[in-house]
């Protein structure tokens, strides 16, 4: 006796071996990507050195952990590492000399995903992420001299990881003094490398770093291996 399928029911058949077809083939691949989206949003992501304005604890290309959670959980202290959002996205004066608008945050999230982020066509300097030390927190009376030495709050810091303070001729000193006081929820931070840092000294909106900017602190070094451990 000859039996005839109903169409419906391979109709469905169809379509559950195309499901079925699909999970197996990038289910894997999707919930890697989710998690690690995941763990890099809100745990940890691993960032490289790109410029030698933190020399000489932190090198061009080393590679560190910048942990998340911390700053969730207190403000920032005096002397830790912390990558933050690139001044373009938030200070004024740079934000209101831009040709373009701002990006949002979901577009810096694609600029700067891996692979992608190699892109230059797509780079965008306000999605940028920047590492520098922390100085001075909310409260703090900071005076900065013209070789880059700290005072604050009326003692002179000694600073062991500076090595390149700016130069004391006057014809080879992009440096200047700076006195202020850093408002409550901002901190003030500056690059190791004295003499070759852009940082809170050279913002135009008066160099305080939103503590909301701050993406994370800097915890650990993965590479080199010959450099392996806690940034100093």
């Amino acid at each position: 006796m000859l039996v005839l399928k109903n169409h419906s029911d391979s109709s469905k058949q169809i379509k559950n071996s195309w499901w079925l077809y699909f999970f197996e083939t990038w289910g894997p691949v999707s919930l890697t990507v989710l998690l690690y989206i995941g763990i890099r949003h809100f745990i940890a992501e691993a960032r490289y050195i790109p410029s030698g304005s933190m020399l000489p604890g932190l090198k061009v290309n080393d590679r560190l952990i910048i942990e998340k959670l911390t700053f969730r959980q207190r403000s920032p202290n005096h002397g830790e590492i912390v990558v933050f959002n690139s001044p373009y996205s938030f200070d004024k004066k740079l934000i209101a000399s831009r040709q373009t608008k701002l990006p949002s945050k979901f577009k810096c999230s694609l600029i700067t995903f891996p692979l992608i982020s190699w892109l230059p066509t797509l780079s965008d300097r306000a999605c940028d992420a920047y590492i520098k030390r922390v100085i001075a927190v909310g409260g703090d009376r900071l005076l900065i001299n013209a070789n880059g030495g700290i005072v604050l709050n009326g003692r002179l810091v000694e600073e062991p990881y500076v090595e390149n303070f700016c130069p004391k001729q006057k014809e080879f000193n992009g440096c200047f003094s700076i006195s202020t006081v850093i408002p409550k929820g901002y901190v003030y931070v500056l690059g190791d490398n004295r003499a070759n840092s852009w940082d809170s000294r050279y913002w135009p909106s008066g160099g305080f770093l939103p503590e909301k900017e701050i993406i994370g602190k800097a915890n650990w070094r993965f590479w080199p291996m010959s450099r392996f451990g806690k940034p100093n």
